[in-house]
């Protein structure tokens, strides 16, 4: 008497993946428009004018979203368009134009429209250490270099971007990058060389490029 093995499965052809199209924006939330607004501190302002074209020419070309100031409120207004592809590109826009009043460059932050993997992680050195007066002014010194040389030379190892506003340090870059630049920026506040956080950032960064 012959028995039937369980394990003994029937193979089914499954039916082809189905493809769908993308929902433009305005399919989205039953048609309402999206809008994000980012605020205008009063040290922008006057940048904020001088690349507004800058800004306003990828928005509004490229990504098909509206833009517009608002000068009684101060804030950026983005508002999605019936013909916006994705409605990921508001919120990119909004990044984009917020790591231009953090204070990053527009050749910079402009990576943001382009790259997902991208984003902008700010803190304080009080996050990281306590300090006051003249200490405080050497750490913010410490961060820098002469002329700028340290925050050039953990830019260049991680290949982020960094800007030091007062007590504020914000770093653009991908997660596995920001880390880096993170732990150095906070060796540098906790006193540590900088000859000893170069060695150390060197050693980190080869081996991010070897795993990527």
């Amino acid at each position: 008497m012959e028995i039937d093995n369980p394990t003994t499965t029937t193979t089914t052809t499954l039916p082809p993946k189905p493809t769908f199209r993308p929902l433009k924006a305005h399919e989205i939330s039953s048609g309402q428009l999206q809008f994000r607004k980012v605020n205008v501190p009063p040290h922008r302002y006057t940048p904020l004018k001088k690349a507004w074209m800058d800004i306003y020419t990828p928005i509004i070309t490229q990504m098909k979203i509206d833009l517009r100031m608002n000068l009684k409120a101060r804030k950026v207004e983005l508002k999605t368009r019936p013909d916006t592809p994705d409605i990921t590109n508001l919120q990119k826009c909004a990044d984009f134009v917020q790591a231009f009043m953090l204070g990053f460059d527009i050749c910079d932050a402009i990576a943001l429209l382009r790259l997902d993997e991208l984003y902008v992680e700010s803190f304080e050195i009080k996050d990281v250490k306590t300090l006051k007066g003249e200490h405080l002014s050497r750490a913010i010194g410490r961060l820098s270099g002469k002329g700028g040389k340290t925050k050039f030379a953990i830019e260049n190892a991680t290949k982020t971007r960094i800007v030091i506003a007062d007590c504020k340090i914000h770093v653009l870059g991908s997660f596995a990058n920001i880390k880096v630049a993170r732990d150095s920026l906070c060796s540098l506040i906790m006193g540590s060389p900088a000859g000893k956080v170069y060695s150390k950032l060197r050693s980190v960064s080869a081996r991010l490029d070897e795993r990527f």
